[in-house]
């Protein structure tokens, strides 16, 4: 096991693909033998700082722990803590970390846990700063593509949906993007579309093929992975144009049968309507084994980061 011990975890680009294969490999163990770990993470403590709601991340994070024989503690609602009288970012962490062992951190503003990791003496794990970046959710995706496809390279991958303010989607193309032979189908509405200096690094950095499209068919054909995200009201300061553009594309069983037998529908969750009911029951609609492999990828994350003996 590759040593992360003492890191923060703000952005994907914090690991090399040497470190993100090491976080991986353990997270396989753990899944395939759970019990193996039971005890790990005994008499460290995990604290949750989410400032912003969450069902899945902060749930699975907290499950990691405990199924490592860890405890937590925190708050799923800012306006439960001293927040709620004016405390800053930096006088919270420096108070927490001296009551757990490694912090995740959500927050709707973008750059909050960089903020935060300056001030704490313990790791730090970014679960989610606004619309900027989600990096546990990006070692959860390619647990599942490397688990289903045992590849991460070379991949032709569709992103649909919100690919502006789409954390989840940030993450991961950024991250596939280092890996050999990555094509991505980018479809979005107009005001939708991928922001232009990602767009940028991204042709700047990598040797990855950017295809923009406006409608599903288009990749659907071509594609191993269709990645969906909703349209996230929450980011909009006009809820007319999120109205407007909420029913922008809907996966059902017409449009997933031009897609190949092997294709992979993934989604970060929660959805609204963009996958119709009627696909969960395709084998290729992978996004609830997605969500239980985030449990595995976030035990291995923190293992790493704790440098916890045992492993």
């Amino acid at each position: 096991m590759i040593d992360l011990r003492g890191r923060h975890l703000i952005s994907p680009s914090d690991l090399d693909l040497r470190e993100i294969s090491s976080i991986m490999s353990l997270a396989q163990s753990m899944q395939q033998n759970l019990s193996s770990y039971a005890s790990l993470c005994r008499g460290k403590i995990l604290a949750t700082l989410f400032y912003e709601p969450s069902t899945r991340t902060k749930l699975s994070f907290e499950s990691a722990m405990l199924r490592m024989g860890g405890n937590i503690l925190g708050f799923s609602d800012a306006s439960t803590s001293a927040v709620s009288k004016g405390e800053s970012i930096a006088d919270t962490i420096r108070v927490l970390d001296s009551y757990a062992d490694i912090v995740v951190m959500r927050h709707p503003k973008e750059g909050a846990p960089k903020l935060a990791a300056q001030y704490s003496r313990v790791p730090l794990i970014n679960g989610g700063d606004g619309g900027h970046q989600h990096p546990t959710q990006t070692l959860t995706d390619l647990l599942t593509i490397h688990m289903y496809l045992g590849r991460t390279s070379h991949l032709k991958v569709a992103f649909c949906g919100d690919l502006k303010y789409g954390r989840t989607v940030h993450s991961l193309i950024e991250t596939l993007a280092r890996y050999p032979g990555a094509t991505f189908y980018l479809i979005s509405p107009e005001e939708l579309r991928l922001p232009p200096r990602l767009k940028e690094h991204l042709e700047q950095h990598s040797d990855c093929a950017l295809i923009e499209c406006r409608r599903m068919e288009e990749a659907l054909p071509a594609v191993d992975i269709l990645y969906m995200t909703r349209i996230q009201k929450e980011r909009f300061f006009n809820e007319a144009d999120y109205l407007r553009l909420k029913n922008s594309y809907v996966l059902d069983s017409d449009k997933l049968a031009q897609a190949k037998a092997k294709m992979l529908v993934m989604h970060p969750l929660p959805r609204v309507n963009e996958i119709a009911y009627e696909i969960d029951s395709d084998p290729r609609a992978v996004y609830f084994k997605q969500a239980e492999l985030g449990v595995y990828a976030r035990m291995s994350l923190m293992a790493h980061l704790l440098g916890v003996d045992g492993l």
